[in-house]
């Protein structure tokens, strides 16, 4: 990969290109904006205001996360609306934020839903999705739908080919969720030849499956050298695959504190520290590869506007978002 060209990822959607630089890392927030530590349901309260001022503050992206059911042991109701409801009335009153989801339970949908839902909130946007998808984690939620936990992996990878298919024009083929005819369509299309689908983990795959077909990895937060051979590893896949290289991008629970740049303090996936500390994390983070940090603020004990606003003036002039005209 000698050539600027073979370096840099492929280009998608406005969202993608926006948020996902080679070389460079972007940083977005976990919805809902808010601190609902004490508790597994946040209030949803000035959610959009919030929402609003993160793109007018420079944050690249947005991420809802799919969580169906409120699971006592998983502790977190997330962002409580429908993900892509959500996204819909989000496309319309923001203007250049990615929205991102990260990530969609695929076994826990059938993929004509997703596929379709996926492709309107990316037409209704202006090309701004970015579609994360899992095989899911919490048990509970499959026998609520009459479905089995244990062969989740293999309707995963069914529902995944189902969803490429489907942004085909007049796609024919047949699989666990359906047999479709030439005469037949699934619309609307996306704004760009496909779809951006990020797999999240392992989502029970093969990791030379996921390095072959998905357009980015998520991961979860690590020490930075442990992160490092991961990241490594997953470009070493690529390569045998036949795939340029693709995006990484991670969570990072975050609580500001203003006097405490020194030494951080574990979280659960992630830390409380001052802004100095979380700068030099991004940036060695950003060193190894990682592409996109979603911090998540649902902890952070400060003010969330004040908070905001100070990530903005420290943060984000090191690791700017990358303008894409609509």
């Amino acid at each position: 990969m000698k050539s600027d060209e073979k370096r840099a990822f492929q280009q998608l959607n406005r969202g993608y290109q926006s948020v996902f630089q080679y070389g460079r890392m972007s940083v977005g927030l976990v919805a809902p904006i808010e601190n609902y530590m004490m508790k597994p349901v946040p209030s949803m309260k000035h959610h959009l205001e919030r929402i609003q001022l993160a793109e007018e503050l420079g944050f690249s992206a947005v991420w809802l996360r799919d969580v169906p059911f409120n699971v006592p042991s998983f502790g977190d109701a997330g962002q409580v609306f429908d993900p892509f409801v959500y996204l819909g009335y989000l496309a319309a009153q923001t203007e250049n934020i990615a929205l991102g989801v990260a990530s969609i339970v695929l076994p826990l949908r059938h993929p004509a839903h997703v596929a379709k839902s996926a492709a309107s909130v990316d037409a209704l946007s202006g090309g701004r999705l970015i579609l994360g998808v899992a095989s899911g984690d919490r048990p509970e939620e499959y026998p609520a739908m009459n479905l089995s936990y244990e062969d989740r992996g293999y309707r995963f990878r069914e529902s995944f080919e189902y969803i490429r298919h489907m942004q085909k024009s007049s796609p024919a083929f047949s699989n666990l969720y359906g047999q479709f005819k030439h005469d037949m369509d699934l619309l609307p299309k996306p704004t760009a030849s496909k779809l951006p689908i990020l797999v999240t983990g392992g989502s029970q795959q093969d990791k030379n499956w996921i390095a072959k077909n998905s357009d980015g990895w998520m991961v979860y937060p690590h020490q930075v050298e442990t992160q490092q051979h991961i990241i490594s590893d997953w470009n070493k896949r690529l390569k045998d695959v036949g795939n340029n290289p693709q995006p990484v991008m991670q969570p990072l629970y975050f609580d500001w504190i203003e006097q405490g740049d020194d030494k951080p303090k574990p979280l659960h996936l992630g830390f409380r520290s001052g802004i100095s500390y979380l700068k030099d994390y991004l940036k060695a983070l950003e060193s190894i590869g990682v592409n996109h940090v979603a911090l998540n603020l649902r902890f952070n004990q400060q003010n969330l506007v004040a908070t905001l606003e100070k990530l903005a003036e420290e943060i984000l002039a090191d690791f700017p978002q990358q303008k894409i005209a609509a």
